[in-house]
């Protein structure tokens, strides 16, 4: 009779590198001690096992509930229900705004590219002055306090992309601009930028 293997089954991450969901599930995963996987596609899908979960919302849910080390959700309630309305923000009001293939795409040869650029740069924009007002009296080291969570995980993301892909002008949201220094010195997120992961385009 085969005997069962306590080994560990190995996590597979398909992502892309410079997705905003890509990369606050390899945050997570980071933060979480994983080992360091290869990005491959564009939309994050997490294979654990005979466990396939796709959106990183989803995933990183998940991943908190199977792994509680460094857990994302805190139990007070109403800094839970921070947290889930910072990420709800970045999901629902920005990312989507600035996503390919829901406006940008269609955008396409309806605007030109600065045009586009100024499309995204208004809807993140709106969506960074709601998070710099919620944010501005309750932050602490991170978003919410002295731990990092949830917010945390969607926060950076979405900073980094618009300052590296958006040309947002942070010195608006200095409440964001100072947590985003916060998070380039852990190297879970230093690991998880963009520009760096295996799939990323090499410079020339």
């Amino acid at each position: 009779m085969a005997s069962e293997s306590n080994e560990p089954q190995k996590i597979q991450l398909y992502n892309f590198w410079r997705s905003s969901c890509s990369h606050r599930v390899r945050v997570v995963l980071s933060l979480k001690e994983y080992e360091k996987l290869n990005p491959v596609k564009y939309v994050p899908t997490l294979v654990d096992g005979d466990v396939v979960v796709a959106d990183s919302f989803a995933i990183v849910l998940y991943l908190d509930e199977k792994y509680p080390q460094n857990p994302l959700l805190p139990k007070d309630l109403k800094k839970k229900a921070l947290n889930i309305q910072i990420a709800s923000i970045v999901t629902s009001s920005i990312q989507p705004r600035q996503n390919f293939p829901i406006d940008i795409d269609f955008l396409e040869g309806r605007l030109d590219s600065h045009e586009r650029l100024l499309w995204s740069q208004h809807h993140i924009n709106k969506g960074f002055t709601a998070l710099e007002k919620l944010l501005k009296d309750c932050a602490g080291k991170y978003a919410t306090g002295d731990e990092l969570l949830l917010g945390d995980i969607f926060l950076e993301p979405q900073i980094h992309a618009g300052i590296t892909r958006f040309e947002i002008d942070m010195s608006k949201f200095p409440t964001l601009a100072r947590l985003h220094d916060a998070y380039m010195e852990i190297p879970a997120f230093q690991a998880a930028i963009p520009e760096i992961q295996q799939d990323a385009p090499k410079a020339s």
